[in-house]
């Protein structure tokens, strides 16, 4: 998978640039806020529809402008598409793939693959469950349409059941007979997302340990666990019990929205007793773990977007992933960075020439 060219208007700090990429390895060379990380969310939003940085739509139009586009034009196995975006306040987004508009941007989730790595990635650990759920269903939902159906089909039919618990709670009257509609309603699409996460951090984990050894150059071992209500009982009678408890709560408290997938290392929670270094090379690893599991499961090398690395790691480990990407097992690689000079002697040893293109870049190129 290649990006060829990649033009836009009006997103983030830029009003315009065109750029077009010659080699496998690219480098957006540029002082802190120059931009250069905006190129790469750039190339992210058109796989995901959305920002990696910002889940308000609103803030990736450029100040003061009342619209933005991106267009990318991809090579997918000798294949052309040009995916496009645009995207006015207020109104719907509109996705293009070959010039014919997605009736669902849900259709696009999976014809581009693309992984970041990013400073921003500590709040994997330090955030709450919904982030380590949204990465994993990101990483499904790239291979899985169906289970981004069901995703988005139990996310809706959760929230109708939230509001009516909020409606009985208020008025004081409840009723088990339209909870136990709704309870039949996200049984399947519940299970279907239980049984895939836990294959999924079946398959992941083994490919993550690996790496996670390879760059650490120990024999420390880390783990995930998948904590879920659902490992100890299935989905229907789970809810069903669970009815007095939510309508004192108004709100259902039981399900895989509640999932959690716990991050160990040696045993340990990694958040309390994990070093900061084992944390960046333990986040490292995670998301090098979902370059290959996607590699693997579609067949295509996704784009690497590498997001101020030399923040994240320490020389060794900066020199160990240079190594590794530069390696015919990945693709086209995008990296940030403030510094030319060290990147241009990352790469010289192992006898690779990257395009730099400087930033901020407000002409084509």
């Amino acid at each position: 998978m290649i990006l060829q060219e990649f033009s836009f208007t009006n997103f983030r700090s830029y009003s315009h640039a065109h750029v077009s990429f010659k080699e496998r390895i690219i480098c957006f060379i540029g002082k802190n806020g120059s931009g250069k990380t905006n190129l790469l969310d750039g190339i992210y939003y058109l796989a995901f529809c959305k920002s990696y940085f910002n889940p308000n739509d609103s803030q990736v139009i450029k100040h003061e402008q009342n619209f933005m586009s991106l267009t990318g034009k991809f090579d997918i196995e000798g294949e052309t598409l040009t995916i496009s975006c645009g995207l006015k306040p207020g109104q719907r987004k509109i996705f293009k793939k070959n010039e014919k508009e997605y009736q669902r941007l849900s259709d696009h989730i999976g014809i581009i693959s693309v992984v970041m790595i990013s400073p921003t990635d500590q709040f994997l650990i330090t955030e709450g469950s919904d982030e380590r759920r949204k990465f994993v269903d990101s990483v499904i939902a790239l291979n899985d349409k169906i289970y981004l159906d069901n995703l988005i089909t139990y996310n809706r039919i959760l929230l109708q059941r939230n509001i009516l618990l909020k409606q009985m709670g208020e008025n004081r009257n409840f009723d088990p007979t339209v909870l136990e509609i709704l309870d039949m309603q996200l049984d399947e699409p519940g299970s279907y997302i239980y049984l895939s996460r836990k294959k999924f951090v079946h398959e992941f984990e083994e490919l993550f340990i690996k790496l996670y050894q390879q760059i650490s150059l120990s024999n420390e071992v880390p783990s995930i666990i998948y904590d879920s209500d659902l490992n100890s009982s299935s989905f229907l009678p789970l809810l069903t019990q669970s009815h007095s408890k939510d309508f004192s709560a108004w709100t259902t408290t039981k399900g895989i929205h509640k999932d959690d997938f716990v991050f160990l290392l040696n045993n340990f929670p990694l958040k309390k007793f994990a070093s900061q270094g084992q944390q960046k090379t333990f986040l490292l690893s995670l998301k090098l773990a979902q370059f290959y599991w996607l590699k693997q499961a579609k067949g295509i090398k996704p784009i690497l977007l590498l997001d101020d690395i030399f923040e994240k790691l320490d020389q060794s480990r900066v020199e160990h992933l240079f190594e590794l990407v530069s390696s015919e097992e990945f693709g086209q690689v995008f990296i940030s960075d403030t510094d030319k000079k060290r990147i241009q002697q990352a790469f010289k040893s192992l006898g690779v020439t990257p395009q730099f293109i400087e930033t901020p870049t407000e002409v084509e190129i």
